[in-house]
């Protein structure tokens, strides 16, 4: 008997099915959203979008940059759901969430053009939220992006 054992690479999506969100329209994701470490991202309904301080995804989290810069997003459905995904194509700055690691091997340089997948949900008291993981996929630290409402 012989067995076959397939190996994959882990990731969020090997652990999270998606929200099963399908009704957000491109209006309701229009608009400016924020997370508590000052994170910033616009998304204007032409399609084009702004972002401040931006960190990256998945295990790009680990490195510690932040990008801000313009780009372009889209709305997307999928059987699990529906996301943002949102391509940095201009980078404007980059700053390092980490402290300084004088002497010892330097970060990896910043990119200069990123793409970001936001899962899109729904909370009934709160509405919509924006949401990716960051981090090795077995801590299942997501990072939280909320809409900034007029005051």
């Amino acid at each position: 008997m012989v067995a076959l054992t397939v190996l994959t690479a882990c990731g969020p999506s090997q652990y999270y099915g998606g929200t099963g969100l399908h009704d957000a329209t491109r209006a309701e994701v229009s608009g400016v959203w924020e997370n508590v470490e000052g994170t910033r991202v616009a998304l204007r309904e032409d399609g084009t979008a702004r972002v401040r301080r931006l960190d990256g995804q998945d295990f790009d989290f680990e490195d510690g940059w932040r990008l801000s810069g313009t780009g372009t997003w889209q709305l997307t459905d999928h059987d699990s759901g529906q996301e943002v995904k949102l391509a940095l194509t201009a980078r404007t700055q980059v700053e390092n969430r980490l402290p300084s690691t004088t002497g010892e091997t330097p970060p990896p340089e910043p990119p200069s053009t990123y793409a970001w997948n936001f899962y899109v949900d729904r909370a009934q008291r709160d509405g919509l939220k924006l949401f990716f993981f960051y981090g090795d996929p077995d801590a299942g630290n997501t990072y939280l992006m909320s809409r900034v409402t007029a005051s």
